[in-house]
This record gives C-alpha cells, sequence and structure tokens, in this order.
C-alpha cells in the first residue's frame, strides 16, 4: 500500500479503513496532507499511517466530521503527542467526547477556509449528533467529495456535492439484511432512520441525483459489517455505470485502499 504521497502535485485521497471500527481518510494536493477523523487508537493510527509511508509529524490538520467513537477515537492522543491542529464544529466541541487538544481551530457549516493550498467546504448533513458535517476538497481545479454518515439525501447536501471528480460516498447497510439481522429493534431504526445512515438504494439515489458524467472515482465506504456486503453495495451502484465497475472502488475497514489521484 505504501505509495509515496509527494510523487505529484495532484489532489489525492486515501483510506486509513472504513467502518463501524474506525473511520479515517486522508487528502492531500501533494504538499498538504489532512486526516479527515481518526476512529482508530493511536498505535493502530501510527501504523496505518506508516503503510503509506506517512508520520502523524507530517499531517497539517485532523478535520472532524462529528463526535461518534468510530470517528474521534484516536484524535485527541495524537493531536496531544504529535501537536497537529484539529478542525471542528462547536458543536462537536461541545459533546464533550475529545478531551483537550493542543490546538483546535472552528469550523463553520457552510463557510469555506483553506489549510495552505487545500480549499476546504464543510457541509452540514443529516446525522445523529451534535454539528456533524462532512467535506468537500479542491485543489488543482479537482474537487473531491467525502460524504458519509447520514440519514439521506438531503436537497442541500446533493447542491453541495454537485460536480465533484471524485466521491466517497457511505453505503453502510442493505434494508434487507439490517430488517432481518442481529441488531436490537431501536438500533435498526436509528441506523435506518432519517438521521441514520445511508442505505445502498439511497447511495444510488444520491448518486443519480449528483450525475455522473464528471465523477472519476466513486467510493463506496462506512460499509457495515453486519448489515452489508461490498457486492450488494456495488450491485446497487453498477447499472448507473451502464456494468462498467471501473470508477468503483470499495474502503474496507480492515485496508481502507491505497492513494487515488483524480486527473
Amino acid at each position: 500500500m505504501t505509495d509515496q504521497p509527494q510523487a505529484s502535485l495532484a489532489l489525492r485521497f486515501a483510506s486509513l479503513g472504513s467502518g463501524s471500527k474506525g473511520n479515517a481518510t486522508l487528502v492531500s494536493d501533494g504538499e498538504t496532507y489532512v486526516l479527515v477523523d481518526c476512529g482508530f487508537g493511536m498505535r493502530e493510527a501510527e501504523r496505518r499511517l506508516a503503510q503509506f509511508g506517512l508520520h502523524p509529524r507530517q499531517l497539517d490538520a485532523v478535520l472532524l466530521t462529528h463526535e461518534h467513537g468510530d470517528h474521534i477515537r484516536g484524535v485527541g492522543p495524537l493531536a496531544r503527542r504529535y501537536a497537529i491542529p484539529v478542525y471542528l464544529t462547536a458543536g462537536t466541541w461541545l459533546s464533550g467526547r475529545l478531551g483537550e487538544v493542543p490546538h483546535h481551530e472552528w469550523v463553520v457549516p457552510q463557510s469555506r477556509f483553506a489549510i495552505k493550498g487545500l480549499e476546504i467546504e464543510p457541509v452540514t448533513v443529516p446525522h445523529d449528533a451534535r454539528e456533524p458535517v462532512q467535506f468537500r476538497f479542491r485543489a488543482h481545479g479537482r474537487h473531491l467529495g467525502v460524504l458519509t454518515d447520514l440519514g439521506h439525501p438531503s436537497e442541500h447536501v446533493i447542491d453541495a456535492f454537485r460536480g465533484c471528480d471524485a466521491l466517497i460516498l457511505e453505503c453502510n447497510h442493505d434494508r434487507h439484511m439490517l430488517d432481518v439481522g442481529p441488531y436490537p429493534r431501536n438500533l435498526k431504526r436509528r441506523v435506518g432512520g432519517h438521521w441514520g445512515h445511508l442505505a445502498n438504494v439511497q447511495a444510488a439515489e444520491l448518486l443519480t441525483r449528483l450525475g455522473l458524467d464528471r465523477l472519476q472515482r466513486i467510493v463506496c465506504s462506512h460499509i457495515s459489517e453486519e448489515n452489508n456486503r461490498p457486492e450488494l453495495a456495488l450491485e446497487a451502484l453498477t447499472p448507473l455505470l451502464s456494468g462498467d465497475e471501473s470508477r468503483l472502488l470499495v474502503s474496507a475497514q480492515e485496508h481502507g485502499f491505497a492513494w487515488q489521484s483524480i486527473a
């Protein structure tokens, strides 16, 4: 998996892993490196970063989408040990789940900001957290959307993520598997509800409304190990691409995926 991210100046992205046991996404413009969330413990995060040839000290920032444990578990320890700035909404901070960090910056939803040459737009999403956001990145004239942990494809989300060149998209569950699966009834309602997680069919609906002509890469992400299978997520999205799976990629819990460059 090791691929030196310094090799070119392009908008690139990779995953340390994605799922209910931990989520972390790398985004780089070739000079700037940010980590979106870190749901892995510090040692495991260090190990996974090393697989990409990166040390935590090379990170310019950690961006937080929300305060759930599978997204923030390693953030505080990494930030404290390596003095990494953490960017987060006031709601995420007020949840009290992060702990102290040496340097934090406020993220205001729908207000763009930049970290060096990487432009970032935080977008409010429907999810059961204090003030959740997802992110749209721009560098070298290309756009990447990171869009996971949302209960439904709202009009606001559709408008905010149109025109991306690549999209990391939640395909959390198959509705039938969730219905007949082992989760207790209240958890099934939460996951499948308006403020929970996207089902495969909802991800397909969202893609249809966004339009697919410009998308070079579509990553099926945050796939539930209990309520979904990668082949079901791919089965839901492949027909939208006239059967062409070359643009589709799966982000696995254990291995994530290697660096992807947007041409």
